[in-house]
């Protein structure tokens, strides 16, 4: 083979080399900027899971204090019961001791009328103008019985003092048997309101309970979601970076094959130097080598220059895109609308999704501030603010008014629910079929009175405030 022809197939062959050298990592430069590209996507999409878990924390944070709300009216509930349990406990020891009381009081009285009737009979007896019979067997109750001994007027002071003794036992056991009475009725009483309370505390307890789920499964979801990505970019960084890797090593492999390619060509050039000929054709050669050399030179800049381009573009692309979620997602919150319901009912906004249900709260300023309430404190509280003084009770709200029908309801009305009792729930009506209260499993809320559970107690008694 000619000197000239070996020195077109090693320029040949520096060319290709070099042209090799410089192809791959353009094209690897390529699939870089394409999972750069999937990254910039896959950032964005953490950016909008970091706002996400943020949010959540706020409800988190918002949905924890409402549970230690609720806990703590939980707490001050069971205390209540248990103070209501032993008032009862001792309320029964009271009816025992006076029961023995009245049965002592009874056979006293017992005695005594058999005195009276060993006195009547000896009056008698002795030629008294009042038969015994018509004394004892002719009365008709007790009072009658003493009036009729007392027309005896030749009893003997020790009998008037029997029978003033006997009045005195008499009027004692008819004030204890009347207290009794008070004390069963009390305890029946107290006995309802315990149910109510029981009833009470288990919608508190479900709600406690479903809160800490959603706030469990909240969490679980979004932290899953969050590492999901995480794990998704981390992927494609060792990618690029694994890519980036292969170019290096594919560099200093093709430059290590253009030092030995280069150096064959000296070697080429230096044995044949002393020939003229060879001379010019190892001149030509070189020259052509040179032009070639440069152009691939200029070709890998080139590549090398665009795939730089493309990753910073990739950048700034990731940027613009993980700033952008930020701007668009905004809060928004609306309340109901307070026209034509009264500063009654927009007084109370202010607690809904803020306040929790207390059995007897809602009647000191500690319960007020910290949105504590019971129905009936709702109710005269959120009066109260418009200007109108109303008690708190249900009982006593029945009649802090005039009732109208239910067809003739207005915004402003108070109804009422047969709950654990009749009449054991009370509320603000606002119109549309719908009223504001405090309901033992969502603290004040606005609640449908036209369906569901409220719909099936709402007993259709409604007042007017005067």
């Amino acid at each position: 083979m000619s000197l000239k022809k070996k020195l077109i197939v090693l320029n040949t062959t520096i060319m290709l080399g070099l042209g090799s050298a410089f192809a791959i990592p353009s094209v690897k430069a390529e699939s870089i900027t394409d999972i750069q590209s999937q990254r910039t996507g896959i950032q964005s999409d953490i950016s909008e899971a970091e706002q996400v878990i943020q949010q959540l924390k706020k409800e988190q944070s918002k949905m924890n204090a409402q549970i230690a709300q609720i806990e703590s009216a939980m707490k001050e509930n069971n205390q209540k019961i248990k103070d209501t349990k032993q008032e009862i406990n001792d309320t029964e020891k009271d009816i025992e001791s006076l029961k023995k009381e009245i049965k002592a009081l009874e056979e006293r009285i017992a005695k005594r009328e058999e005195v009276l009737k060993e006195r009547a009979l000896s009056f008698q007896e002795s030629g008294g103008d009042v038969e015994y019979l018509e004394v004892v067997l002719g009365s008709k109750s007790f009072g009658e019985f003493v009036n009729r001994v007392g027309a005896v007027a030749t009893i003997v002071e020790a009998d008037q003092q029997i029978l003033s003794e006997q009045e005195a036992d008499k009027a004692d056991l008819e004030k204890k048997q009347a207290t009794v009475e008070k004390k069963l009725q009390s305890l029946k009483d107290m006995e309802v309101e315990l149910k109510g309370m029981q009833s009470q505390i288990e919608d508190q307890k479900a709600e406690t309970v479903n809160m800490k789920a959603k706030i469990e499964k909240k969490e679980s979801e979004t932290e899953a979601l969050k590492q999901s990505l995480e794990n998704k970019d981390a992927g494609l960084e060792a990618q690029i970076a694994s890519i980036r890797e292969n170019i290096k090593k594919e560099e200093e492999r093709k430059a290590s094959e253009k030092a030995d390619l280069d150096r064959a060509a000296e070697e080429v050039n230096s044995s044949n130097a002393s020939s003229e000929g060879s001379s010019s054709s190892s001149s030509e050669g070189s020259s052509i080598s040179s032009s070639e050399e440069s152009s691939s030179s200029s070709k890998g800049e080139a590549s090398v220059k665009s795939s730089s381009k493309a990753e910073s573009s990739s950048n700034s692309s990731k940027n613009s895109s993980a700033a952008k979620p930020a701007a668009s997602k905004t809060e928004t919150s609306s309340k109901p609308s307070s026209a034509n319901t009264g500063s009654a009912i927009t007084a109370g906004y202010k607690y809904i999704g803020n306040s929790t249900y207390k059995f007897g709260g809602g009647r000191t300023a500690s319960d007020i501030a910290n949105g504590l309430f019971d129905c009936s404190a709702f109710v005269a509280w959120a009066y109260k603010q418009a200007g109108v003084n109303l008690p708190a009770s249900t009982d006593a709200l029945k009649n802090a008014g005039r009732q109208v029908s239910d067809s003739q309801k207005q915004p402003g009305d108070l109804v009422f629910f047969n709950t654990y009792k009749t009449d054991g729930h009370v509320g603000i009506y606002v119109g549309g079929g719908k009223f504001i209260g405090s309901q033992s499993s969502t603290g004040v809320a606005i609640a449908n009175m036209d369906s569901g559970y409220w719909a099936g107690v709402y007993n259709g008694r409604v007042v007017r405030v005067n």
